[in-house]
């Protein structure tokens, strides 16, 4: 036997146990990438939704407040704080009920009172991606985020 032939058969027999493992690497790349990569997205997707919620509340919240001050009455008001309420959470994506969602409270009664304040709070529930129904009947699996706002009457209007 020749020295190449040896030298072969020695290769061979040091990368016979190599053979066994070859694509395992990409199995292996697979598997480790599905298990840290999904719940990733996944977390992506419900702080999404949460911060859609929360510039949601929020900006329902302020409007909410400010329509209600330059209303010319307290129904009035209401009705106004309630559009601004629905318009802001459809914005957003959410299907909400806009007067559910929406409470008002005054500091002094007239609600409109010259120099009072108008507290408008907005709740709203963010319901977890991907969770069938029959789940959620069971456990409550969502997060409510809310905003409050606070707005002054002007102390120069006509008291209504």
């Amino acid at each position: 036997m020749t020295a190449v032939a040896r030298l072969r058969r020695r290769h061979r027999a040091r990368t016979a146990g190599r053979d066994a493992d070859a694509g395992s690497a990409l199995v292996e790349f697979l598997g480790i990438s599905l298990v840290l990569l999904v719940p990733i997205v996944y977390l992506v997707l419900v702080l999404g939704r949460i911060q859609a919620a929360t510039f949601a509340t929020e900006g329902a919240a302020r409007e909410a407040a400010r329509v209600y001050v330059v209303a010319d009455d307290a129904r009035q008001g209401a009705a106004r704080a309630v559009t601004a309420v629905g318009v802001a959470l459809a914005d957003q994506g959410f299907d909400d009920d806009p007067a559910a969602a929406l409470t008002v409270r005054c500091s002094s009664d007239p609600c409109l009172t010259p120099g009072a304040e108008v507290a408008a709070t907005v709740q709203v529930r963010v319901p977890l991606p991907f969770v069938p129904t029959f789940v959620r009947d069971v456990v409550p699996l969502e997060v409510p985020v809310t905003a409050e706002r606070v707005a002054p009457v002007d102390a120069y209007r006509a008291a209504r």
